[in-house]
């Protein structure tokens, strides 16, 4: 890769994104990350994205601002409870209430139009397809769509010599696998908030699903887990 290749990388401030960005900092890209105050009740996760972004020496930050909550339809934006215990089969079976409906689209239609504005090919998403909770938007398949779409819809993948590219290097993955390669990297997980329900001092609520699996990482890596619960 040619020095001075620029990297766009949507950064919620939770484990995956961050080891996304870590990942892509390896790789020698100028990185310019993107986050979200979109109406969720974790928007403490916004300050931690910008714990880390500053810590990884990013280029440029852009916070958006947009508000998902006046559509409702989702426990991370509306009036409806986090669930909290659910069993590892409750997890990974059926799409829950947390999904926001068509938030990856969303991000990575404002993460498109940025990196055109960049001159930027290439975008990276913390999408994961093994812990995960079943998130219709986080598939292999949904990505593969999105990209071929961004290079239909957009000047640069029409008239540009070199198509976009939505980089997804944690999909086939486990949470350990995550949590190893961040290590790799020198991620420091500590600045990092994955809790759908922390307390007003940022402190996760180790019930939640995110929160879960989370922990189900770190013990299968066998990595001492950071987080403040």
């Amino acid at each position: 890769m040619k020095s001075g290749t620029k990297a766009v990388v949507l950064l919620s401030g939770g484990l995956d994104s961050t080891t996304v960005l870590a990942i892509a900092k390896s790789r020698r890209y100028d990185l310019y990350a993107m986050t979200f105050r979109y109406g969720q009740k974790h928007s403490i996760e916004v300050k931690r994205a910008q714990d880390i972004a500053a810590a990884a020496g990013v280029a440029d930050h852009k916070i958006v601002d947009i508000n998902l909550g006046v559509f409702g339809g989702s426990a991370l934006t509306g009036d409806i409870a986090i669930p909290k215990d659910r069993s590892a089969d409750e997890i990974t079976h059926g799409i829950p209430i947390t999904y926001v409906p068509a938030r990856n689209t969303i991000f990575l239609s404002f993460t498109l139009a940025w990196a055109e504005v960049l001159g930027c090919n290439d975008i990276f998403i913390g999408v994961n397809a093994v812990d995960y909770s079943g998130y219709p938007d986080c598939r292999p398949e949904f990505i593969a769509a999105y990209e071929k779409m961004a290079n239909l819809a957009t000047q640069a993948g029409v008239e540009g010599e070199e198509k976009l590219t939505i980089h997804t290097p944690l999909s086939g993955m486990s949470k350990a696998e995550i949590i190893r390669t961040g290590i790799d990297l020198g991620v420091d997980y500590s600045l990092t908030l994955s809790c759908y329900d922390p307390n007003e001092s940022g402190a996760a609520c180790g019930h939640c699903d995110s929160c879960q699996l989370r922990k189900k990482g770190f013990r299968e890596a066998d990595i001492t887990d950071v987080t403040v619960y």
